[in-house]
């Protein structure tokens, strides 16, 4: 083989070269992977031959079950929900297919009517509850796999939004009796997951529903929620593995559920995963499609991620994959500290929208404006058929011609893109696309030496928030006298470091119908001073 030719946007027959060397492609997952227009160069490749071996040893020990999350000593599994056989234990194993089976049954059943509601009609909707990957896989799943009039219609708390509550409520409104409530949370202490589980039992109880015969668990075994929803008898209570982290989740009971409920191909989900998962342990940079995006992504960002991933699907059906590859990859790869505890922060930016949305939106700033970014464009080849060409115009033909303007379009301005080509999108081609990204996210934190598997960050800012609410709780214990205080005087009763957040949350209460009131002028937070009626 000839050497790789340098990037060049403007050399047609350069670029044709590098798109023939290093086209990936797969025929039966019929998925090809174009990194040609990144600045890998071939010095990269052969630099890169020690660190990959590296990285593929350790992604073997990772699926042989080494514990990669350190910080809480676990196994990192998901890999195993697709391939039950690569579990090293035997009995977990058994138990990831025989919750498959039930996940498919009870699918299958409350779509066919024979778990029914309580009075003995069908349920209606779902109303989901969960939050970060728990709310977004699930969201992927139902936006990219449903199909119109099939299945039943979600509804979302993935928020502590008390407006998105209401809304959502509303919206259900007499149909909260034949709702399907789904409760998400692997701990089962989990604050947002809770408060939406509380709203809407409250809801459930008071609309005549029978909580516990509408109720779901998908949480660990034995966690608070395990427990609550044993003990009251809950509808079903389905396992959510101490090995599967939540930005991994989506093809455990969390992605399978949603499926299962809408009448998708769960087990075409898992295959394709499965089979993505085999191809990309392939220990070769160039026959390894996950290994091609992680020296493509590494090689743009300087190892640094000092390039975002700017992600346009054109294809209405994957609108939501930008934001679900925004936590899978921002939350493992976004650390400060790397294995030896070095301080790097490290990280790598994804947004994105749809294509050709955007023609008419942000790409003006991807080709004229700064370069700190790659395009992951990401298109399908079959058309749905009942689109048909008349008058000789074809809305498909012009979505790719759209997709090849601004992939030349960027080129011509040594703008650097990544693309993925799907023969037919299906549940398959979905499970295929996740096996991709995930694999690219191990390998990618193999070469720049950080834990893609645990969230320092997340954990932070969930101490913090508890601070901050064990603060109200004492500022509201202290004005239950009725005596009126400045912020001054609470900060220095209540021996405070910091007084702003007693601002903060004074704010919030005396804004709303909860008892607290204010004199003075807010725009001069000292002049105030803060009583309870």
């Amino acid at each position: 083989m000839s050497p790789l030719p340098p990037l060049n946007g403007l050399d047609s027959a350069a670029l044709w070269e590098r798109f023939r060397q290093l086209l990936w492609h797969d025929s039966d997952l019929g998925l090809w992977l174009d990194v040609s227009r990144m600045a890998v160069e071939e010095v990269d490749l052969e630099a890169f031959q020690a660190p990959f071996a590296r990285a593929f040893a350790a992604m073997e020990a990772l699926e042989a079950g080494a514990i990669a999350n350190a910080d809480e000593g676990r196994q990192v599994g998901h890999y195993w929900l697709r391939d039950p056989e690569l579990a090293p234990d035997p009995t977990v194993a058994v138990a990831i297919a025989a919750e498959i089976d039930r996940l498919e049954a009870f699918g299958r059943d409350v779509l066919a009517g024979s778990v029914t509601a309580p009075g003995g009609g069908p349920f209606t909707d779902v109303l989901w509850i969960g939050i970060g990957g728990s709310g977004l896989g699930p969201l992927l799943m139902l936006r990219a796999l449903q199909r119109h009039g099939t299945g039943l219609p979600f509804h979302f708390f993935d928020n502590v939004d008390p407006d998105g509550m209401a809304r959502t409520l509303a919206a259900l409104g007499e149909r909260l009796t034949t709702t399907l409530v789904v409760v998400v949370s692997k701990s089962g202490g989990t604050p947002e997951p809770h408060l939406g589980m509380v709203q809407a039992r409250a809801r459930v109880v008071a609309a005549g529903g029978d909580w516990s015969a509408q109720a779901v668990a998908v949480t660990m075994g034995g966690s608070r929620l395990d427990q609550e929803a044993k003990a009251a008898g809950w509808l079903r209570r389905f396992d959510m593995f101490d090995w599967v982290g939540g930005r991994t989740s989506i093809t455990s009971a969390v992605g399978l559920l949603p499926a299962a409920l809408i009448g998708a191909d769960l087990r075409g989900f898992l295959d394709g995963a499965a089979a993505m998962d085999r191809l990309t342990r392939v220990p070769d940079l160039r026959a390894n499609p996950a290994a091609l995006l992680a020296a493509s992504w590494h090689v743009a960002g300087g190892g640094r991620g000092r390039r975002d991933m700017v992600v346009l699907p054109y294809r209405d059906r994957l609108e939501v994959f930008s934001r679900y590859l925004q936590q899978l990859v921002m939350e493992s790869l976004g650390k400060r500290l790397d294995r030896d505890g070095e301080v790097v922060h490290q990280g790598l930016a994804v947004y994105g929208n749809k294509g050709s949305t955007d023609q008419h939106a942000y790409v003006q700033q991807l080709r004229d404006g700064l370069d700190n970014f790659f395009v992951t464009f990401i298109e399908v080849l079959e058309d749905p058929a009942e689109i048909p060409t008349i008058d000789g115009e074809c809305p498909a033909d012009f979505l790719e011609g759209f997709l090849q303007g601004t992939r030349t379009a960027l080129a011509e301005q040594d703008r650097q893109s990544i693309t993925i080509t799907l023969r037919r999108f299906d549940a398959r081609g979905l499970g295929a696309l996740i096996g991709l990204f995930e694999r690219a996210v191990g390998l990618y934190g193999e070469l720049v030496n950080v834990n893609a598997y645990h969230q320092p960050g997340v954990e932070a800012g969930k101490l913090a928030a508890a601070g901050i609410l064990s603060v109200q709780s004492q500022v509201e214990g202290l004005l239950a006298d009725g005596q009126p205080r400045s912020l001054a005087a609470i900060q220095t009763e209540l021996e405070l470091e910091a007084v702003e957040p007693v601002f903060w949350l004074l704010r919030h209460l005396c804004a709303n119908d909860r008892g607290y009131g204010a004199v003075g002028d807010w725009g001069r937070p000292d002049s105030l001073t803060f009583h309870h009626t």
